[in-house]
């Protein structure tokens, strides 16, 4: 009897000191696997990510309401939760029609996507979908088309505390590896510098993490 629990309490202090596991089922269950990857753009494993939303998303805060965007190129959204990862992977995958509908009209081009949120500060404020810009290595690109993902996208008004949602589709010119510039209206935001650097220290880590759960026997 002191044997076995001497076996048990080895094996107990092992698995402690093996470091942090991927939450359960995240990598087996996300909705695109590394095999599955066709775009070229998934550089890293889904799964071992631990960055929220919010620290890869453009903010603009103008008057009566929020502005966040989100590019939803694969290889960053890989660097998430994988909760969020799965979310933004599912709200793709829930419009992929819509999608190839665009890049069937450019003649097979994807376009890239944008997840963009209105979140309304004051109550009854009016804003304009279009007029979301993305300005890279010296160009503006405007949406190629919206997908309102929210009822009531297209009245273009929100109450207080109340969120309206699309996919934006954009040009693939637009070069997420350099800095860029997001502009609402009259505000601007060219925090994406500052992105690149939190999302190059975490693309560093996941690879060190992948690594290391390979190397487990």
């Amino acid at each position: 009897m002191k044997l076995i629990l001497a076996l048990m309490a080895a094996t107990m202090l092992t698995a402690c000191a093996s470091g942090p596991q991927p939450a359960a089922g995240a990598v087996a269950g996300a909705v695109m696997s590394p095999a599955d990857d066709t775009t070229g753009k998934g550089s890293v494993p889904p799964g071992y990510g631990t960055l929220r939303q919010d620290e890869i998303a453009v903010r603009l805060e103008l008057q009566g309401l929020i502005v966040r965007a989100i590019p939803l190129e694969e290889s960053l959204i890989r660097l998430l939760t994988a909760d969020s990862y799965r979310a933004l992977r599912e709200l793709q995958e829930s419009n992929k029609q819509s999608i190839a509908a665009v890049t069937r009209r450019r003649g097979g081009q994807p376009p890239d996507l944008w997840y963009v949120s209105f979140y309304g500060v004051a109550p009854d404020v009016h804003f304009s979908p279009m007029e979301l810009i993305i300005t890279s290595s010296g160009r503006n690109f405007r949406a190629l088309e919206v997908i309102p993902l929210s009822s009531g996208f297209g009245e273009q008004r929100l109450r207080q505390r109340e969120t309206q949602s699309a996919l934006y589709l954009y040009d693939e010119e637009v070069d997420l590896n350099q800095p860029l510039t997001v502009t609402f209206q009259d505000q601007q935001s060219a925090s994406w510098e500052q992105i690149l650097t939190r999302v190059e220290r975490e693309r560093a880590l996941v690879r060190a993490r992948a690594s290391r759960s390979d190397e487990r026997p």
